[in-house]
């Protein structure tokens, strides 16, 4: 120890525990600052950027201790969203007032909490410009390392919109910044607009070339010449130009596409990068003819080769130049299991000869003889820009399907081509390696033929001298040195995905600063070298066969290498430089770009807002989207309003206003008074994208004045109910507070409508199905649940009503039928075939006739005046009496001109002795208070019409309510007081479906339709209509229908209960459809004007809804156990073998027999067809195929299944019938004749046995074949199976290997297959093209008519064009 610092040591212990102490006081002190954190309230911010249209629906959240400074927020914000801070401001997004919207201070040290932020809640801000100025963007540092942040830049990006894409807020691979304005590399990208991501990569790529992009500004359009929306060269000039000069970060390419002539499906068309660039260059060729540019992309991507023939015994050459824009390379031979490691392999096997020998040997002009020989290509000129195809796309002979190669293959970022330059190989025939790569590229290359005197070529200009006798080729220009044909690499179009589709991007070097840029679609970004050998393709390990299906799909497709020669290699022009014309068009297109941004601007601050308006005059409710400017004021916006609502004419201005709406609780939430000077920004807080609530134009009379709406009020709207008129009034609006009670509310509703508060009562409808009486006074409104917008209905009289429980109330019943009363459209059927006055219910007691709108007369009319209901009931139940005799007087005497529905009815037994007229009479007979009937006898199904309504909703009553007496109930009103219920209804309590609250404690009964019914009877089984079980509400009155229904139609505006059963319904509209309800038909009319018919007699209407149409037709109606079945003639050999014949009544325990006697007579009559039972079977139908053969005895619902809507065909037969037995089998064969291309007609085959045998036996039967040469085959899809002539004879499974019909693969086991069959010594008929072609054209036209598929299709994709004219319908591009 030195003298002098011992006192400096410190023991080791004492600094052990002395680091452990202040180890201990540093977690003690951060357990502290948690544990106070977590106590600490936090505060939810969310953020809208709206700087930006693309950003302005995303949103970040940060969820911040309360005493976060303000600096801190800005901080958190600036670097969530990649801006710098301070270039931006955070205003209030749910700000009401004008101190609300001023920006927050970045700089302030104050907590959140201090500046009004509530903890707990979602505290919205916007992010806003500051000072007119956008955000500026934080630069990312590009020069990092990390092998990750190049990685975002390799493979395909989700589009903006497309599904499945990530927020730009929540990537793991893109930042914020990469939505915003211009890419930090200074590039522009451009917008896919569906699947145009090959055509981005070719433009950037021809945008990156300098030489392309200066040989086109030079170019100058002339507007005079062309039109510049159709001028392809323009557009690609306006586009260069944009990418060059604008701010944006992408921009469209729409005015190019539509240059091309192509229309918007085009963009969802993929094709292929390389045709394209074929296409474009030839289009571009064809609009610089005669033009300073017309040999631009010779002089660029042209190169020559020579298609060399030489014979290898004396040494003769036969060759043709042909010129290529770019060179396919194969990635792996012909057969072979291994791909090409490199581009210089594919190279040398590009132009590595073959032999043509043994069979493949070539007839040499100078030996007059075939010999063996040499075949191959030579380069001869290398153009400028040289394009290089990766052949990566092949097809699989294995599975019969186009597949991606992966392979890897590598490219280099120089290329030297000089060693492939006019290479004489001078091997000897015997050691010559020989590949298929030659014959496989033969041809292949874009060429034309040219002169074989080659001495005036341009390639004499490249120093090439050719010999043709000698065979050589030298250089002769000794000067020329090797590296002149040192080329570098600049662009590399990627494709990543299959054969099926994928995404196409472009890695492309600028020759400004040769830095590497990623150009993928909107997105531009740098890369390094390391990115572009990740496009080699393939993955680490041997290169065996399978090796590219598990590697990579993102790999290169295209190459371009510029040729590196210093005084041909150009520089982009400056913007000095620039010829005249292309400044004015920066100028133009920069001035667009200003007016776009403005406009955006503008867009950026409009509030756009739902707005309604009832109508003052039509009573309807319109509806619009109001657009205003933020500053505008609200009497700018009521203006603005005015006019869109078309009020000009109708009311003036100052009785408008706009208050803020609910639409969906049609609640007034407040009115403006006072307010208006004030900006519409503050008054629907701030611009949003949208809004919680909607603005009501309000309208008032000139007379009267508006009422105030204060926040927290609630709209009542009050029906005023009449019990002695039974109706109920339209509704009055009032306001009022939840925490009034009861009897203040009665206060409230007294003062508006007058009538006493003492007596009245006040029924409150919480929802569509629950009524509520308010009968405590002390309670407040929000504890009986009223809301925001509520409906009451008050009563205030001194009836004996007030004294009875609610439900049994009058007033009760009273609502509920009101709450379950719908509005009918009915159309009555025409007064032809027959006078009217014979069909109508309703005739004057003098023997006059009478009409449909007498009827509604005398339901409008008082009592006095005219003849009640009951009146006219009795009067059509004997005018129907004397209907029914003298149509079966008429029926006797026959008339062959009835119509379908008429004969329905005309031909069936008088209803009338089923059941005696008198009481008839009596059972119709309608009393105010009905008799109750045996609820037994009343079924209420739980199913709608069959067939036609797939919800089969339940009905929402009770079977004991529906037979329950209603004692006010009338059928229509008789006096000319106040109409009941059709006025004062408003579709809300019209379309409710109510369950009734009496009788709670009764068990519920519902009955089903009948298992072994179609369709419910509408008599029970004592022969007492169903219908008069129970009564509901009916009520109808004439009504105007639109113009075009039909000269001799009259409808019926209805009104009634939807728990009414159908046949009670019918009951109601007898008088006015003049027969019997057994002897017309309800059709229900869809949305699609399609018809149905509604035959479950005992289901209610409450599937129907208001404004429904129902149609009247006359026809019998369907009784227990019958069905309607449709019935189709079959006609086997016709074009339309299913034709429909008529409408047919089969029962339950009918024989098939008996329907055929049945249909005779009716057959005959409305189808003019004279038919005898046993010439004519009954067959099933499912579809168009016909199905089992009916015989006789058959018996339905015993032998045959029936349902309702059933279809049958029917079938004449030639002979007599043959099918006698179920165990027989009938298919339908139809003979082949492959030496005359045609089919003979169908032949019937009976076959007792499944038996293949049997079946050829018959065929040789009918046909004359000999058994051993017959052929067949089962008939695919509908019948009659229809297939092309041209595809019969090798698309059908001819001669199947097994011995019975009912196995795979014919599956045959019942009547009505197709069975082809043909004589297979027969030879097919060989066809010339032109005979083939006719025979196609015929053919389709065929199978296309009769609703078949054609089999053939001259190409599936959608080929590649460019219309020179903009007009898709002329095709000048192609030769």
């Amino acid at each position: 120890m030195v003298p002098g610092e011992e006192n400096q040591l410190v023991p080791k212990e004492d600094v052990f525990w002395r680091c452990r102490q202040n180890i201990f006081d540093e977690m003690k002190k951060k357990f502290l600052q948690i544990e106070n954190a977590a106590e600490e309230p936090r505060v939810l911010c969310i953020i809208q950027d709206t700087t930006n249209s693309k950003t302005v629906n995303e949103r970040i959240t940060l969820n911040l201790p309360a005493s976060t400074p303000l600096r801190k927020l800005f901080e958190d914000v600036a670097n969530k969203v990649g801006y710098i801070n301070g270039t931006f401001d955070l205003v209030w997004g749910n700000g009401i007032n004008a101190a609300d919207m001023a920006p927050l201070d970045h700089t302030s040290d104050k907590s959140l909490l201090d500046a009004n932020f509530e903890p707990g809640k979602k505290n919205f801000l916007h992010l806003t410009d500051k000072d007119g100025e956008q955000p500026q963007i934080l630069l990312e540092d590009s020069s990092a390392g990390d092998d990750n942040v190049h990685d975002r830049f390799i493979g395909p990006l989700p589009r903006e919109g497309s599904v499945g894409s990530t927020s730009d807020y929540v990537s793991q691979n893109y930042s914020y910044s990469s939505i915003l304005n211009k890419s930090e590399t200074g590039y522009v990208g451009l917008v896919n607009q569906a699947m145009t991501c090959y055509l981005n990569s070719l433009l950037q790529t021809l945008f990156m070339t300098p030489e392309f992009r200066n040989a086109l500004y030079k170019w100058e359009f002339e507007e005079s010449e062309e039109d510049p929306v159709t001028s392809i060269p323009y557009q690609l000039q306006r586009l260069f130009v944009l990418l060059q000069t604008s701010k944006k970060r992408a921009i469209e390419t729409t005015d190019v596409t539509r240059s091309f002539g192509w229309d918007s499906s085009e963009a969802w068309q993929q094709h292929d990068v390389q045709e394209l660039c074929r296409v474009m260059f030839d289009a571009l060729e064809q609009k610089w003819k005669q033009t300073e540019q017309a040999d631009l992309i010779n002089e660029l991507y042209q190169g020559k080769l020579k298609d060399y023939v030489r014979c290898l015994e004396c040494g003769y050459e036969g060759w043709r130049i042909d010129t290529y824009l770019d060179i396919p390379l194969v990635i792996r031979p012909y057969g072979s299991s291994q791909a090409f490691a490199s581009v210089e392999e594919a190279l040398h096997a590009f132009i590595q000869p073959e032999i043509l020998d043994g069979p493949n040997q070539y007839f040499c002009e100078r030996c007059k003889k075939k010999c063996d020989a040499r075949k191959g290509l030579r380069f001869l000129h290398f153009p400028y820009l040289l394009t290089l195809q990766l052949k990566r796309f092949d097809f699989d002979y294995t599975t019969m399907h186009r597949i991606k190669l992966n392979d890897r293959m590598t490219f280099p970022e120089e290329l030297d081509m000089s060693t492939f330059i006019d290479v004489e190989d001078e091997k000897s025939p015997q050691t010559e390696s020989c590949t298929d790569s030659g014959a496989e590229n033969e041809g292949s290359c874009h060429s034309d033929q040219m002169s074989n005197d080659f001495s005036n070529d341009d390639g004499v200009d490249e120093g090439i001298c050719l010999e043709s006798n000698s065979g050589t080729e030298k250089i002769s220009k000794p000067g020329l040195e090797k590296n002149s044909l040192i080329y570098e690499l600049f662009s590399v179009m990627v494709h990543s995905g299959s054969a099926a589709g994928g995404h196409y991007y472009a890695c492309i070097k600028s020759f400004s600063d040769e830095q590497w840029y990623s150009f993928n679609d909107q997105h531009v970004s740098r890369i390094t070298q390391e990115d572009i050998k990740k496009t080699h393709g393939g993955s680490s390990g041997s290169r065996g066969y399978y090796s590219s299906a598990f590697a990579s799909s993102t790999n290169a497709y295209m190459l371009i290498y510029r040729l590196k020669d210093p005084a041909r290699n150009a520089k982009f022009l400056e913007v000095d430089e620039y010829p005249e014309h292309i400044k004015n068009l920066v100028q133009r297109e920069r001035e667009l770009e200003e007016q776009e941004k403005r406009q955006r601007e503008i867009e950026r601050n409009t509030c756009k807002i739902k707005l309604f308006c009832l109508h003052p005059v039509k009573q309807v409710m319109m509806e619009n989207k109001l657009e205003v400017h933020k500053d505008k004021t609200l009497k700018e916006a009521v203006e603005m309003a005015y006019k869109m609502m078309d009020l000009e004419e109708v009311i003036p201005m100052d009785c408008c206003r706009l208050v803020k709406y609910d639409e969906f609780h049609d609640y007034l939430e407040r009115s403006y008074e006072g307010e208006e000077d004030t900006p519409m920004g503050l008054l629907l807080g701030g611009v949003k994208s949208t809004y919680m609530f909607d603005l009501l134009l309000e309208t008032r009379k000139p007379d009267q004045v508006f009422q105030s709406y204060k926040p927290g009020e609630v709209m009542v709207k009050v029906h005023v109910v009449d019990l002695k008129a039974e109706s109920v009034a339209a509704p009055v609006t009032v306001r009022a507070y939840l925490n009034q009670t009861v009897t203040e509310f009665k206060q409230l509703i007294s003062k508006a409508i007058h009538l006493p508060a003492e007596t009245m009562r006040i029924v409150l409808e919480r929802c569509y199905n629950d009524l509520r009486l308010l009968t405590v006074p002390s309670k407040t409104l929000k504890a009986e649940g009223f809301f925001r917008s509520n409906k009451v209905f008050v009563e205030s009289s001194e009836t004996l009503d007030y004294q009875m429980a609610f439900t049994d109330s009058h007033l009760w019943k009273l609502l509920d039928r009101h709450a379950n009363t719908i509005r009918l459209f009915v159309l009555l059927p025409e007064q032809s075939p027959g006078s009217y006055s014979k069909r109508t219910a309703c005739q004057k007691a003098g023997g006059d006739s009478g009409n449909v709108d007498d009827d509604c007369e005398r339901v409008k009319g008082p009592v006095g005046s005219l003849k009640s209901v009951e009146a006219i009931l009795e009067e059509s139940t004997e005018k129907l009496k004397s209907l029914s005799l003298q149509q079966q007087q008429d029926g006797d005497n026959g008339d062959s001109s009835k119509s379908t529905e008429t004969s329905d009815f005309e031909n069936i037994e008088s209803p009338l002795n089923e059941r005696d007229s008198s009481t008839s009479v009596d059972n119709r007979e309608l009393e105010q208070h009905i008799q109750t009937s045996d609820p037994e006898n009343f079924q209420s199904e739980e199913r709608s019409d069959s067939d036609v309504n797939n919800d089969r909703s339940t009905s929402s009553v009770d079977s004991d309510i529906l037979s329950s007496s209603h004692s006010s109930d009338t059928l229509c009103n008789a006096d000319n007081a106040q109409i009941p219920l059709a006025n004062g209804l408003d579709s809300h309590s019209i379309t409710s479906s109510r369950r009734t609250k009496a009788n709670e404690g009764k068990k519920e009964t519902w009955d089903t339709a009948e298992e072994d019914s179609g369709t419910d009877s509408e008599y029970d089984e004592s022969g007492k209509s169903r219908g008069e079980i129970q009564y509901m509400y009916f009520k109808a009155e004439p009504y105007a229908a639109d113009e075009g229904s039909g000269e001799g139609h009259k409808w019926l505006m209805v009104h009634v209960d939807k728990r009414i059963t159908l046949a009670a319904f019918k009951q109601h509209l007898e008088p006015f459809v003049g027969v019997l309800s057994s002897h017309f038909k309800v059709f229900r009319v869809y949305a699609s004007n399609q018809e149905f018919e509604s035959v479950r007699l005992n289901e209610t209407l409450s599937s129907f809804s208001d404004d429904n149409k129902i149609t009247i037709r006359l026809g019998r109606a369907l009784k227990k156990g019958e069905y309607r079945v449709k019935v189709y003639q079959l006609l086997v050999n016709e074009q339309e073998p299913c034709k429909f014949l008529l409408d047919a009544v089969f029962a339950k325990g009918m024989t098939v027999r008996q329907s055929k006697e049945e249909l005779i007579p009716q057959l005959r009559e409305q189808c003019g067809l004279e038919l005898s039972i046993d010439r004519f079977r009954l067959r099933k139908k499912t579809w168009k195929n016909p199905g089992t053969v009916f015989l006789d005895y058959h018996i339905y619902e015993e032998d045959i299944n029936i349902s309702s809507n059933w279809e049958v065909f029917l079938e004449v037969l030639d002979g007599v019938e043959k099918m006698k037995s179920m165990s027989q089998l009938a298919v339908l064969s139809r003979r082949w004749r492959p030496s005359e291309m045609k089919l003979d007609p169908f032949q019937e085959v009976v076959l007792e046995s499944s038996s293949v045998d049997e079946l050829r036996e018959k065929l040789s039967e009918i046909s004359g074949i000999p058994l051993e040469d017959i052929e067949f085959a089962k008939g695919r899809g509908t019948f009659p199976c229809d297939i092309s002539v041209l595809d019969i004879h090798q698309d059908l499974d001819w001669n199947p290997k097994v011995s019975t019909l009912n196995v795979w693969p014919l599956y045959i086991c019942d009547d009505g297959a197709v069975i082809f069959y043909r004589d297979k010594t027969e030879e097919l008929m060989e066809l010339t093209d032109e005979q083939r072609n006719e025979l196609m054209k015929k053919e389709s036209s065929r199978l296309q008519k009769t609703g078949h598929r054609v089999t053939y299709s001259p190409r599936k994709e959608k080929a590649l064009k460019i219309y020179l004219d903009g007009a898709p319908n002329k095709d000048l591009t192609q030769d």
